[in-house]
């Protein structure tokens, strides 16, 4: 089922997303060399309770995972790009970091996720891959409006990423995101234009571009049952947005508190 939110409930939706994107950033700003990845997902728990939400990850169960997820942030680190279950981890010079986080309040839930480099970067390669998937996933977003297919939002993400050199795996995605965090449609990194669901005002749609640097293939973390690795070990990267369609186009609704769309 997909589902089309009212005025009221868009409103509460920006509410939401303001709260994702600026807890991402606090976390961001407390991250350096030596923090464990526990004090983030402590952090996280903490500033997700202050804000009157609740974690849509902690009781999180699905198929694909390993029981509970039981933590209230995802951090991946370097081979991880996905599902990234806390650990007793101390952040390393150079090493790449990726938070995804999804909340719920007031029955409207918003998801995201930014990639940095924590200390030093190893190489402008990292700071590449990071910039491919923000430029991707802007460019989605800018495309998206009323009328447009769910197809020609995966192509132009899909030609951003291959252009610039990456593999591009179709197993997980973005997604629509509402009611309840993850819900039809699915949004791939790729597609064929001009097929599929046809976009209304309404619609939420997280829409998350990753890559690896040198594989499409994905092996689940043995130790976790939960934290998705690039099977060759290489670096990753991973940007998202929870967007709304409006009558116009697209609404940025995880920024920062404060904070609006350049442009």
């Amino acid at each position: 089922m997909i589902e089309i939110l009212n005025a009221s409930e868009v409103a509460r939706a920006r509410v939401t997303g303001g709260i994702v994107g600026t807890i991402l950033q606090t976390l961001k700003g407390r991250c350096g060399v030596g923090t464990n990845l526990l004090e983030i997902d402590a952090w996280a728990k903490e500033l997700i309770l202050a804000a009157g939400a609740q974690s849509c990850y902690v009781d999180y169960a699905p198929s694909f995972g390993s029981g509970p997820f039981g933590h209230y942030v995802c951090t991946a680190v370097n081979d991880a790009v996905l599902h990234g279950m806390p650990r007793d981890y101390a952040l390393a010079d150079g090493d790449l970091l990726t938070l995804d986080l999804a909340v719920m309040k007031d029955g409207i839930a918003a998801d995201a996720a930014i990639s940095f480099i924590v200390g030093t970067p190893r190489s402008a390669a990292d700071e590449e891959m990071i910039a491919v998937t923000e430029r991707a996933l802007a460019a989605a977003i800018a495309l998206a409006k009323p009328g447009v297919k769910l197809g020609d939002l995966s192509h132009c993400i899909g030609e951003i990423l291959r252009g610039a050199g990456y593999l591009v795996n179709l197993e997980f995605g973005g997604h629509g995101i509402g009611s309840t965090m993850h819900q039809d449609p699915h949004v791939a990194n790729d597609g064929r234009p001009g097929r599929g669901y046809k976009l209304r005002p309404g619609l939420l749609l997280a829409i998350e571009p990753w890559v690896m640097e040198d594989t499409d293939r994905l092996i689940t973390d043995a130790d976790d049952g939960w934290t998705l690795r690039s099977a060759t070990g290489c670096r990753t990267a991973h940007s998202e947005h929870t967007i709304a369609i409006t009558e116009t186009g697209a609404e940025i609704l995880t920024l920062p508190s404060g904070v609006t769309p350049a442009g």
